[in-house]
């Protein structure tokens, strides 16, 4: 049976970048590559920031040799992106300067994505970036119905991560209408907002092909695994009927320090992993 792959969010291995909670880490993000390795992990979600975005080996020239080269030295992969860009700069944006500049981004994005074989990238719709109206959500829909040619010919997902409730969410799926949009699912943030996994599944969990570990309180913010309100049971036993085989990547609670701490919630989670193979 095969197994699903086991990553860590970029950064959290490694001492915080710059004190941020998360980011790409600038100038040592190597490093995290033989952690990883050590620890026994498959593979690492890379970042895209905002800030300081064209220093980004997804973005500027030779990063993609540069990530080839890690990845190869330590058997650590990278199929997955995590455009946190986007939170800042919504694809959405009401100023058009912003909507067409995150365009491009993203069709870079894209191409990068191609030349490493990465399978998935998630756009974040939470936060500043949130689909909290029906303008919102008609102007993200329009925006990504131009790229979806793009994105369908070289086979590459665009996950996205929203703060919508379950019947929502399945709707804004069904305007797209692709099997290139899937659904990044955050157990930690849908616990925050207070939605039944469950349900969220039942809605669309057969859409699902990115997910991010975490707990949270309700209408709170993270804590350590198993401390929060996010319901690892029911989740994972509803996850078993769909025969998920996307990577589970853990973007749980940190310390300033970062692989103490991840490697205790790792021991904690791995039986759920283990419930669905």
């Amino acid at each position: 049976m095969i197994r699903n792959k086991i990553g860590a969010m970029q950064g959290r291995l490694l001492p915080k970048y710059e004190g941020q909670y998360q980011a790409h880490p600038v100038g040592y993000w190597q490093k995290e590559f033989k952690v990883a390795q050590k620890i026994g992990l498959d593979c690492i979600e890379f970042i895209l920031d905002y800030k300081d975005a064209e220093q980004n080996p997804l973005l500027k020239v030779g990063g993609v040799e540069e990530i080839l080269e890690v990845w190869n030295n330590t058997g650590v992969a990278v199929h997955t992106i995590c455009a946190d860009y986007f939170m800042e700069v919504p694809l959405h944006a009401k100023d058009e300067n912003e909507a067409v500049q995150s365009k491009k981004i993203l069709i870079n994005l894209l191409q990068t994505s191609s030349e490493l074989g990465i399978t998935d990238i998630v756009i974040p719709c939470v936060d500043k970036s949130s689909l909290g109206n029906a303008e919102a959500v008609d102007r993200f829909a329009d925006q990504i119905r131009t790229i979806l040619p793009d994105a369908e010919e070289k086979n590459i997902n665009l996950s996205l991560e929203t703060d919508l409730a379950p019947q929502p969410f399945a709707d804004l799926l069904s305007k797209l209408d692709s099997n290139c949009i899937t659904v990044n699912y955050d157990i930690g943030n849908s616990a925050s907002l207070g939605y039944n996994p469950v349900e969220e599944l039942n809605a669309y969990g057969s859409r699902i092909s990115d997910i991010h570990i975490k707990d949270r309180t309700l209408r709170g913010g993270p804590v350590v695994l198993g401390n929060g309100d996010a319901d690892f049971k029911s989740f994972f036993k509803k996850l078993k009927e769909f025969n998920y085989l996307g990577p589970f990547i853990m973007q749980a609670y940190r310390d300033d320090e970062g692989i103490e701490i991840f490697k205790k919630q790792l021991e904690w989670v791995t039986p759920y992993f283990n419930f669905i193979k």
